[in-house]
């Protein structure tokens, strides 16, 4: 967040040069990276700690959002397929990841909010200054940027996980460490299973 700004009105195009101008290096974006181009075959069993093919689950969602749900970290709205319609602030989503794609020497990384507070919940947690005096178009977003920014830069510092990926769709940036990781969904599976 820039000055407690509000981005809501920005073009995306209009935040690659801001983000020039303020030579960032890492930033986080609180949406999908994209959408699922097809049913996604895998299904998580919580209840057996495993993966199964997937049978009448609609199939939705990326590896990361199933990693984030089956450690109890949140309730991923989970990305839509790509023939769905798409709502508006995961469409925006999608043009910031893909605008800041031209950025070079900058880290662009999806954030989860309400996973990272699951993550800092009882712990010695990292302190965060926030100007409140711009809050008043959207408080929640505006504090759920600040917790985005805080993320990155806790994982770029080492004390964060990246979790997902297996399928290719991208993964989510955790500012720390899982404290009892589940390996078996940390892995995506071999399409030989």
């Amino acid at each position: 967040m820039i000055d407690s700004g509000w981005f809501a009105r920005e073009l995306p195009s209009q935040l690659v040069d801001l983000i020039r101008k303020a030579e960032f290096s890492a930033i986080g974006i609180d949406a999908p990276r994209c959408s699922v181009p097809s049913p996604r075959p895998w299904f998580w069993d919580g209840s057996k700690q495993c993966w199964r093919r997937r049978s009448k689950e609609r199939g939705a969602g990326r590896h990361c959002e199933v990693v984030i749900k089956a450690h109890g970290l949140g309730n991923p709205q989970w990305s839509p397929l790509e023939s769905d319609e798409i709502p508006p602030w995961m469409n925006l989503g999608f043009e910031l990841f893909q605008a800041f794609s031209v950025l070079d020497r900058v880290r662009v990384d999806e954030v989860f909010p309400t996973a990272s507070y699951a993550c800092l919940s009882g712990k010695q947690s990292p302190q965060l200054r926030i100007d409140l005096s711009s809050f008043k178009p959207g408080p929640k977003d505006l504090l759920d940027s600040s917790v985005a920014a805080l993320t990155v830069r806790e994982f770029v510092q080492g004390r964060g996980q990246e979790v997902g990926g297996g399928d290719g769709l991208g993964s989510i940036v955790l500012p720390r460490k899982l404290d009892s990781p589940i390996s078996k969904v940390l892995q995506w599976p071999d399409s030989s299973e």
